[in-house]
């Protein structure tokens, strides 16, 4: 039951982040002034994507929730960490972005973190 929780929260999380950084992207640069922020959360209302994030975000949260009840915070904490080894990965391959090699070199000793924790 806990990788099934750990599956859930780490796709969530990562869906939420690359849908949330797409959007973002596509709205541009926003102020975040008095009118500003009226103009941003018409922005987020308008943007079905955007909206989607959030809904991943709710289930990431609850997963993790679910997952804090039958498992210590220090194997929780350390799983969910597995989302940035995948959003950087699905950085790369979807958003196109560029990965340098130091980032590359982090994402991988995160992912030997994670792998260590279960042991």
């Amino acid at each position: 039951m806990k990788w099934i929780l750990v599956v859930i929260m780490v796709a969530a999380t990562v869906a939420s982040d690359l849908l949330q950084s797409h959007e973002m992207k596509r709205a541009g640069e926003q102020s975040v002034r008095a009118r500003g922020l009226r103009r941003l959360l018409g922005v987020i209302a308008q943007r079905r994507l955007l909206i989607l994030s959030i809904g991943c975000l709710a289930i990431s949260f609850f997963s993790f929730m679910a997952l804090v009840r039958i498992e210590p915070l220090s194997f929780a904490v350390p799983a969910s960490a597995a989302s940035f080894v995948v959003e950087t990965v699905l950085a790369k391959l979807v958003l196109r972005e560029s990965i340098s090699f130091r980032r590359a070199a982090g994402t991988a000793i995160v992912l030997a973190g994670v792998i260590l924790v279960d042991r």
